[in-house]
Parts: C-alpha cells; sequence; structure tokens
C-alpha cells in the first residue's frame, strides 16, 4: 500500500519550511519501517521508488511548483527511472535523502535523487518526469521553468543525464517481448 500516512507528515512537516530555488536540494529524513523490507531484511527496492516520493513533493512545495501546477492544472508524472543500489538499507536504519533538480530539455525534467545512511550512499535515482495537462498532454517544461521564474532554457545536462537520455531512445517501445 503507498504511504499515504507518511506523505500527509512530509508534507505537513514542510509546508513551513523556507522556500527553495528549483535548482537548491531538499533534504529530508526518513525510517526504514518493518513493512519496508523484504525477504531478506533490508529496504525493498520497490519501496525505494515509493520512498523517494516522500523527498520528490515536499519539494514540489517548498519550490511552489505545486501551487503553479494547481493552479495551471498540470500534473506532474515520472517518465523514467534508473536506480543504482550500492549499499544495504537495513530495518529501522535511519535515512537521509536528498532530492535536487538536475535540469529539462524539450519534453522532460531530470531530478536526482539519493538515500544516505550513516554517511554513506546506498542507492542514487536518476528521474524524468513530464508535466501534463489533460488533453494538451506533455507540457514543455519551459513553461515549468517561466512560471518558476527560472530561463526558458535548462542548464546544460551533465554528460551522465545525456548518455542516458540517448541510451533510453535506443530501447524499443512497445518492447519487443
Amino acid at each position: 500500500m503507498y504511504p499515504y500516512l507518511r506523505m500527509i507528515k512530509e508534507i505537513l512537516k514542510f509546508r513551513g519550511a523556507p522556500k527553495l530555488h528549483p535548482f537548491d536540494p531538499h533534504v529530508s529524513h526518513h525510517l526504514c519501517w518493518p513493512w519496508d523490507i523484504d525477504p531478506w531484511m533490508e529496504l525493498n527496492n520497490g519501496r525505494t521508488l515509493t520512498l523517494y516520493d516522500l523527498g520528490r513533493i515536499p519539494m514540489a512545495g517548498r519550490t511552489g511548483l505545486h501551487r503553479i501546477a494547481r493552479g495551471k492544472g498540470w500534473g506532474l508524472a515520472v517518465a523514467g527511472a534508473s536506480v543504482r543500489y550500492r549499499k544495504r538499507v537495513k530495518m529501522f536504519d535511519r535515512i537521509e535523502m536528498r532530492t535536487r533538480l538536475i535540469g529539462w530539455d524539450h519534453r522532460f525534467v531530470y531530478m536526482g535523487q539519493s538515500m544516505w545512511v550513516r554517511g554513506e550512499c546506498t542507492s542514487q535515482a536518476l528521474l524524468r518526469s513530464a508535466i501534463t495537462q489533460g488533453k494538451r498532454g506533455i507540457v514543455p517544461p519551459a513553461e515549468m521553468a517561466a512560471a518558476l521564474g527560472l530561463p526558458g532554457e535548462s542548464p546544460d545536462l551533465p554528460q551522465w543525464v545525456q548518455a542516458w537520455i540517448e541510451a533510453d531512445a535506443q530501447r524499443p517501445w512497445p518492447p519487443e517481448h
């Protein structure tokens, strides 16, 4: 089940927090609960992606994107993700999550997230999100940037992000099997 209570807690916890510039990192803290673990007694890989939501949604609130999106009838949808898992997260570990905007291209917004336990990075995610609006479909990210007071052009995306975009474009869609 989706952790709605945890999400509400994060939203309430950060509603009075200082506003963030869209490129500043949002830092949050979480606990790995018994219902987050898998049979190997570590944070479940699927739950990791769900927990990353607990960083992105409050960040959208702190940057003003959530208010703007609601006013314009925009939705935010994850359109792709790549996660690197490097260290185990065990039950009751305290997790520091770092979330930041990396940039955008003509269709998608790119964000980086990482989880840290006792000063060591346990996982890192690169996410591609689409801003959507009903029948219109995908909203150009330059509109998001303008609404946030940013220039329409993104800063250059790091080479590793560009390489991921290029590699993902090579995957067939729909899948062959």
